[in-house]
């Protein structure tokens, strides 16, 4: 918990209210109170909001990657179409954390190589207070349009694809990095990240056909790809971190690697010159390639996944709950965290095993009730009605996805989970409510 005094100390400074306010131009805002936030949807106009709010014990201030036309217009029940018609852009902001300092230091600059590799040279990045860092391409590099869909109304879709197709190229370049920062040393990188050797490593063959041992990052590398959604939050520049006590200050992004702790120091913090989201000198549309190479990568890897189930198994009717596989089952039992992770993985899951919407709303909302801290019941909707919204249904993450299993502490698998990549599988191959698919049956 953030002392009154510092807070107070910091925020009554100028150039941090300047600093605030001019990031929260067209974005909705949310303040923090210590561990809970205030109401929303908020904005901040007037650099005196922010010492007044300091004065209420206000800690932090988050903003959305949206940008709106009128954010206090917002609100949990708009539909999608709605929401879409008072968007007026979003940025990206990729939030890397490797729970470890050092490996997050790396993560990041792999993705600013990345995004560089993508021929986009609008990147800016700022330290997130805590551990890790945020990376953000400005909306204005996008172009206007992909195909016959606005840009402006691909948001989460296209925030989440092109996270995941970021994530995929620099994941063997960073345990590469990482395991030469460890002189090779695997225990070193199991201490530091909590994670044992089973799963941080996984083995290739060189040219002398030798097994060689090569580190998995998949279980500690977290790019926010799920959390990504509709009225989704960042911490803003300059705000504290209430864990920390840090701030959150934007920094080189060509020098993530030389950035230090000490410098995001509240008491000797000084304004950068590098600016979060900079929309000064965006070359329109240089992120094309990106968005188009991303979209690609992920349609590619749902159709493997999508196909293989539906070339194996053909669906008679809704597979009920007894048929479920354990991980299914335990975040059925109510969660402590990753609630948000949870629910995209029931959606999903549930709808593919032909379960109908008003079914799924039930089954939800009696599950959220299970959870230590139940998820807000508009959030909860709004996610629904965002799945149903979409054009095609597809599966949850597969069962190799650390993040999220893993990650949510409900990865508990018996004997035939050994033999399945995903849970809808799981279910399909246990249940009588599915048929294996058979050529002479067609």
């Amino acid at each position: 918990m953030l002392p009154l005094n510092v807070t107070l100390s910091y925020y009554k400074r100028k150039d941090i209210q300047e600093e605030i306010i001019m990031a929260a131009a067209n974005k909705e805002v949310a303040v923090r109170y210590d561990d809970k936030f205030g109401n929303r949807p908020d904005v901040l106009k007037n650099p005196n909001d922010i010492l007044e709010l300091a004065k209420q014990k206000a800690t932090s201030f988050h903003c959305s990657e949206e940008l709106w036309s009128n954010p206090l217009q917002l609100n949990p029940n708009m539909k999608k179409n709605e929401l879409d018609s008072l968007r007026i852009g979003w940025d990206l902001v990729l939030d890397i954390d490797c729970s470890f300092f050092e490996y997050s230091k790396i993560a990041a600059d792999l993705v600013v190589k990345a995004l560089k590799f993508c021929e986009i040279n609008g990147i800016s990045c700022k330290f997130s207070g805590n551990r890790g860092f945020h990376i953000g391409v400005p909306f204005e590099s996008f172009p206007e349009m992909i195909g016959n869909e606005k840009t402006r109304d691909m948001f989460p879709n296209a925030a989440r694809k092109i996270a995941c197709y970021i994530k995929e190229l620099i994941k063997k370049p960073l345990g590469d990095k990482i395991m030469q920062l460890e002189k090779n040393n695997f225990s070193r990188v199991m201490e530091k990240t909590k994670q044992d050797a089973n799963k941080i490593t996984y083995y290739e063959q060189n040219d002398l056909n030798d097994k060689v041992a090569r580190l998995n990052v998949e279980p500690f590398l977290h790019i926010d790809t799920l959390l990504i959604s509709s009225r989704h939050l960042y911490r803003m520049p300059y705000s504290l971190h209430e864990k920390s006590g840090l701030a959150s200050i934007p920094i080189n992004a060509a020098q993530i690697l030389d950035f230090r702790k000490e410098d995001a120091n509240p008491k000797n913090l000084k304004i950068s010159k590098y600016m979060f989201l900079d929309r000064g000198n965006i070359v329109r549309g240089e992120a094309k390639k990106l968005i188009m190479q991303a979209f690609d990568f992920t349609s590619k890897m749902e159709k493997q996944t999508e196909f293989k189930i539906k070339r194996e198994y053909t669906l008679k009717s809704a597979i009920p709950e007894e048929f479920f596989p354990p991980c299914i089952k335990l975040i059925s039992n109510g969660l402590s965290d990753g609630r948000k992770r949870a629910l995209f993985i029931l959606i999903n899951f549930l709808a593919s095993l032909g379960w109908k919407y008003e079914d799924i709303e039930n089954y939800l909302k009696e599950w959220n009730k299970r959870n230590k801290e139940p998820l807000r019941e508009n959030y909860l909707l709004g996610q629904l009605r965002y799945h149903k919204s979409q054009k095609k249904k597809i599966l949850p993450p597969n069962c190799n996805s650390n993040m999220h299993y893993i990650g949510i502490g409900v990865c508990k698998p018996d004997n035939l989970c050994s033999k399945i990549k995903n849970p809808v599988t799981y279910a399909l191959r246990k249940s009588p409510f599915s048929q294996k698919y058979d050529k002479q049956t067609k």
